[in-house]
């Protein structure tokens, strides 16, 4: 009879052992999924501002290269009609991203299976890496756009030679980094301290809490 009781408190005590994990997890889970929501919630003011100043910024130089085209195009620099013209085209692009990247973080629903959440937290990531190398390419541009069309008429060499120095300088460092941000090297000195802002470390917490529900539910 004694052995009985035993094995009954055993099995009793088992039963509150595995109430008590269980309960745990639920916690566990409930916890780090509110800490994911604050991080997420957190990304989009920095978004939802880039994408009204870029829309401003694009919306003005555009006005103002249809004007130079239409109108003063023989008397403006070309340098300055076609490197405003990238910086304008490549903005736009951001735009469009910082945009598909807001709708994705609305649509993320904490509710649904966690493997939704991260394929749609990838996508965030894969298009934040892509539009911070396409925005890089702009750099040379900010070396040519004031050049006017006498510029190489009787300067200086050494003016010169700085100038094609500055602007090289900036095409090779626009081209490396186009080249190496990527996620392989998220690890490196450099891109960390290029990715240190709300656009990118709350997403690399978010997605390493969401390994940890992953976890908890198995």
């Amino acid at each position: 009879m004694q052995e009985m009781e035993l094995i009954h408190l055993w099995k009793a005590y088992d039963k509150k052992l595995d109430e008590s994990l269980q309960l745990n997890r639920q916690n566990a889970t409930e916890i780090t999924t509110m800490k994911v929501q604050t991080l997420l919630h957190s990304m989009k003011p920095a978004k939802l501002f880039a994408v009204i100043i870029g829309i401003c910024w694009v919306a003005g130089l555009g006005l103002l290269l249809v004007k130079l085209f239409l109108n003063d195009y023989e008397t403006t620099s070309l340098f300055f009609l076609y490197s405003l013209s990238l910086q304008v085209l490549i903005t736009a692009v951001a735009i469009v991203v910082y945009i598909y990247q807001l709708s994705l973080l609305h649509n993320i629903n904490l509710d649904e299976p966690v493997v939704l959440t991260q394929q749609k937290l990838a996508k965030i990531k894969a298009s934040t890496l892509w539009v911070t190398r396409i925005l890089f390419l702009q750099a040379p541009l900010w070396t040519t756009f004031y050049l006017s069309g006498r510029f190489f008429d009787n300067i200086p060499a050494g003016w010169l030679i700085f100038q094609c120095t500055i602007t090289l300088l900036f095409t090779v460092l626009a081209l490396w980094l186009f080249f190496n941000i990527r996620a392989e090297n998220a690890n490196k000195k450099w891109f960390r301290l290029l990715f240190s802002g709300n656009e990118w470390q709350p997403l690399m917490k978010a997605a390493d809490l969401l390994t940890q529900v992953k976890d908890y539910e198995i």
